[in-house]
């Protein structure tokens, strides 16, 4: 495959003394063709890569999840690694997949995406889940955790409107793993594993409804086996970003109101146990925090101006957002647990037209616990070339 130009840009955080992001060159995990014809259900001709989805493991190696539209498959690639089909269903297409790593295994990679099956309903769409025990070298047969006719994976925002890719998945240390994910008809849905992505828990009703309903929602696992859950809601042009805490069943959600839509929340817990919060507010992106479990969050603060944003944290005090811009993608770091950011930038070498043609509701970011990050983005040129492809960063250490 081709290679992309060499980049030098150096990313620094907030303090003097913290150390900055050196960016490698960018590597390209797919290409394709960049067609997309009328939508005709699973019958329409779409030749084109998109959707990826990234987990970086100790050792800073990335394992990427992605879309090939004209195989209708969800394929896996470590980096430097062949791609293998995950989901395996050619007569249906496969979207937006979610990947993560379990705690302190990399062998151990678990899928989630969305499947356009229509069995009935308004709009197609169910809930796959697939898991390799080998590091990606081969995966589980697919599951289908949704089984419904509501249109799972839809993120509502009015009945002419949404994003496909409305869902999420976390992995505990115990072995736990969670699937969230939303439907058209407004629902938000949590099925569980307790044995490590072999069998699922049947789907359990958190929030929303047709009036209501709930989008985008996002996952994460903190100290003993807390469970954070945040989403938005559509049919509501002011509409709050809701964060839930469970031990064993959901309390009632927090509300984080701004002056605009808030929208694509993406949550994650340091090692500290505090609550990090990155979601889209208007035409903003913005960043808060909670340090009691979720209970209070400190006032948002603007990180940049764009949407659909992804969040990760280090071991050390890092957290790093990404976001879509109108060409490429917004890049801000903090280095001291989020007391402070430095000035956000666009991250070098995405500056062509965006992927997510499909929805963008994504997660294209990942860190491991020593501050090396990793970055999944796409590319579309109509008539020309579609890629996926991942900007690595290192974290103070030399060429």
């Amino acid at each position: 495959m081709p290679r992309l130009l060499a980049l030098s840009f150096v990313l620094c955080a907030a303090t003097a003394s913290a150390q900055p992001l050196r960016w490698l060159e960018p590597l390209e995990i797919a290409a394709g063709r960049a067609e997309r014809r009328p939508w005709q259900q699973n019958e329409s001709r779409y030749d084109f890569v998109d959707d990826p989805a990234v987990a970086l493991d100790e050792r800073g190696e990335a394992y990427v999840a992605w879309v090939d539209q004209r195989a209708k498959d969800v394929l896996f690639r470590r980096a430097g690694g062949k791609p293998v089909n995950v989901s395996r269903s050619p007569a249906t297409f496969s979207w937006l997949p979610r990947i993560v790593l379990a705690p302190h295994d990399s062998q151990r990679v678990f899928i989630l995406w969305q499947e356009i099956i229509f069995s009935g309903g308004s709009h197609g769409g169910d809930i796959l889940f697939a898991r390799s025990e080998d590091g990606g070298r081969t995966f589980s047969a697919p599951l289908n955790l949704s089984n419904s006719v509501a249109g799972d994976g839809k993120g509502r925002t009015t009945r002419e409107h949404w994003h496909n890719g409305s869902l999420d998945i976390a992995a505990g240390a115990d072995g736990a793993v969670y699937a969230v994910w939303t439907e058209y008809e407004g629902k938000l849905w949590l099925s569980v594993s307790a044995d490590g992505g072999k069998t699922f828990s049947a789907p359990q009703h958190i929030a929303g409804d047709d009036r209501s309903p709930a989008r985008a929602p996002s996952i994460a696992i903190g100290r003993d086996r807390a469970v954070y859950l945040a989403w938005t809601v559509g049919e509501d042009p002011a509409a709050a970003i809701r964060v839930a805490r469970s031990t064993d069943g959901f309390a009632t959600p927090v509300l984080l109101k701004g002056n605009a839509h808030s929208d694509a929340p993406k949550l994650a817990v340091d090692a500290k146990g505090t609550l990090h919060l990155a979601y889209g507010l208007g035409e903003r992106v913005v960043y808060a925090r909670s340090t009691d479990g979720g209970q209070r969050f400190e006032r948002a603060r603007e990180l940049g101006k764009g949407a659909f944003p992804s969040l990760a944290v280090d071991a050390n005090g890092g957290v790093y957002v990404t976001w879509e811009l109108p060409r490429g993608l917004g890049f801000a770091v903090s280095a001291d647990g989020g007391d402070t950011f430095g000035a956000a930038a666009q991250l070098p070498g995405t500056g062509g037209r965006n992927g997510g043609t499909q929805g963008l509701l994504m997660d294209k970011l990942a860190a491991n616990s020593r501050g090396d990050v990793a970055v999944a983005h796409s590319s579309f040129e109509p008539g020309r070339q579609s890629r996926v492809f991942v900007v690595r960063g290192i974290k103070g250490r030399g060429p």
